[in-house]
């Protein structure tokens, strides 16, 4: 589980190959302390597992099934990712619930100044539009945002400079991918709507002429 508040960006400095499994290894500036073996780390918003770590890199392994639902499978030597270890209990609960199981890849429409800061434009598949709301949460990259502007497929971002100094937001650009993540609990939420819509209860029944 995160937050989505992004700790820092790392560099993947060695990808090899292992059956249908790609290894990752990435450099950052966490500690091998703070990411032991079997911890989690949200890498770019992906939940992945530590299999090794030294004094300046950690190693994840990555399977087929999150290389084709993740951007991982773009990556290349010296891309920079966002990296979020695993909430803390106990700790100041900033961002919203992040679970690191990315739904969709997004495309960047549009990426341009506002003020100081940036709006970022997303397109996804539109059979998440009943997820997505003004206002609403989304983890894109594993960054906590504020859905701001909505249409059929498409969303707004702003980003702060803060925001934008410390991920690798600076780096997108037009037709990019990026990871999202929809908020957890509109997930439950619009899965027990639609649990009750089809429920069959007395009520409906007699309603329906039975």
């Amino acid at each position: 589980m995160f937050t989505g508040l992004v700790e820092t960006t790392g560099m993947v400095r060695k990808i090899s190959q292992r059956g249908n499994y790609k290894i990752l290894t990435i450099a950052s500036s966490i500690s091998k302390k703070e990411l032991p073996r079997g911890a989690s780390v949200a890498c770019d918003g992906a939940c992945l597992t530590v299999v090794a770590s030294d004094t300046d890199n950690f190693v994840v392994e990555v399977s087929q099934e999150s290389l084709n639902k993740t951007i991982v499978k773009n990556y290349r030597v010296n891309t920079l990712i966002n990296i979020e270890r695993a909430l803390k209990i106990g700790e100041r609960l900033g961002g919203h619930f992040v679970s690191g199981h990315i739904d969709d890849i997004g495309i960047v429409d549009y990426i341009k100044p506002i003020g100081e800061s940036l709006e970022l434009a997303i397109k996804y598949n539109r059979k998440y539009d009943h997820l997505v709301i003004e206002k609403g949460s989304v983890a894109v990259n594993g960054i906590s945002l504020t859905i701001n502007k909505i249409k059929t497929g498409w969303l707004t971002v702003n980003l702060i400079p803060h925001t934008v100094k410390n991920t690798n937001i600076k780096t997108l650009k037009k037709r990019d991918e990026v990871n999202l993540e929809f908020d957890m609990i509109g997930k439950y939420v619009a899965k027990n709507i639609n649990n009750s819509k089809n429920k069959i209860t007395k009520e409906k029944l007699i309603e329906s002429g039975w």
